[in-house]
């Protein structure tokens, strides 16, 4: 296997052709793993060095893993390996290799940071699905090379499976959430003038993602506080990167012709990921605006067919009440064994 390692920014731009077909090939084919998002996410937030990995046949040189890591201080002091994408912004990560590379790519990986990467201490994988093999096989391999690893539960990602019809999701959900669903709806048209808005071609949409910040800062202390200048700046280009792609699913409730509540939602591999959410707290907040839209894109998801609604991580107990089932998203943590317990503690 050829195993080639980018210290440079220019290692993005070297795999964009060949990165997201791989990913497409791969178990795990998330749009936070897409060439477009760790790129944008990357120039964004990418505060150490970056460690990027791609893993080739010696046959014909057709790329079957990326590993995009990269290298920083952790809070314990340790040198530490994390996934481009980072905990807080990216909601699903992993390594991407082509189904049935698994092991050879995970074995390689072990080798090259044992040789080639020898500055580390800590391997820090999080926001990996439970379906990953990540965190069974690349573990195994890790403890079988006298590493220390640990695996625990990060989070959970609640999500419904979406039925064929608007109907038959309501008939889904909780006799009561269902009655609760119905009455808000109604209260909502029939106190304004409600409509549900999916931003397009049409709209400006640096407009109207100012419009989605406004109601984001709007809607809670914390939110205000997550949504600082590098926070919107990031927000801002991630939206138009993810427009070109044809991923991003802006949309809007408005009520009198003002926007009450908005969710920046996802549209890829068959679902629709509901990202971040905004709503005015005061002037609609009789009329629920913040169960209308996301009701609606529900109802939206179901028209275009999708498989599924992601809430993707986060247990809030609305997610619930809309008939959400919860997966997890686990963390690996590889040490070396001189690391101190404290670092995958």
């Amino acid at each position: 296997m050829q195993v080639k390692c980018c210290f440079e920014n220019e290692g993005f731009l070297a795999l964009r052709s060949e990165w997201n077909s791989l990913l497409q090939r791969s178990y795990t084919d998330s749009l936070f793993l897409t060439w477009e998002w760790q790129s944008v996410w990357w120039k964004h937030w990418g505060n150490g060095e970056l460690v990027l990995l791609s893993f080739r046949r010696i046959e014909d040189g057709s790329l079957v893993g990326i590993v995009p890591l990269f290298r920083s201080v952790s809070r314990t002091g340790e040198l530490a390996l994390s996934l481009v994408g980072g905990r807080e912004i990216s909601d699903y990560l992993d390594l991407i290799i082509e189904v049935g590379w698994e092991d050879a790519i995970y074995a390689a990986l072990l080798d090259c940071l044992g040789k080639e990467v020898v500055d580390w201490d800590l391997i820090d994988l999080c926001n990996i699905p439970q379906d990953s093999l990540t965190c069974v096989r690349l573990r195994a391999l890790a403890d079988a090379r006298d590493y220390q690893s640990l695996v625990e539960i990060e989070d959970v990602c609640p999500i419904i499976a979406l039925p064929n019809t608007w109907e038959g999701y309501l008939m889904s959900i909780d006799k009561k959430q269902r009655h609760e669903l119905r009455r808000k709806l109604r209260r909502a048209e029939s106190g304004a003038d409600t409509r549900f808005v999916v931003v397009g071609s049409q709209h400006h949409l640096q407009t109207e993602m100012k419009a989605f910040i406004g109601l984001h800062q709007m809607s809670a202390p914390e939110k205000s506080k997550f949504m600082n200048s590098q926070m919107q700046e990031f927000f801002l280009d991630m939206a138009c990167t993810m427009q070109e792609a044809g991923w991003l699913q802006l949309t809007f409730i408005e009520m009198d012709g003002v926007k009450a509540a908005s969710l920046l939602n996802f549209d890829y591999g068959g679902a629709v990921l509901a990202y971040n959410s905004g709503y005015d707290p005061l002037r609609f907040r009789h009329l629920s605006p913040g169960v209308v839209i996301t009701a609606r894109c529900i109802e939206h998801a179901i028209k275009l067919s999708r498989s599924k609604f992601d809430f993707l991580r986060g247990d809030e107990v609305y997610k619930y009440r809309f008939g959400a089932n919860n997966t997890q998203v686990l963390r690996l943590l590889i040490a070396k064994p001189h690391t101190s317990t404290e670092a995958i503690s």
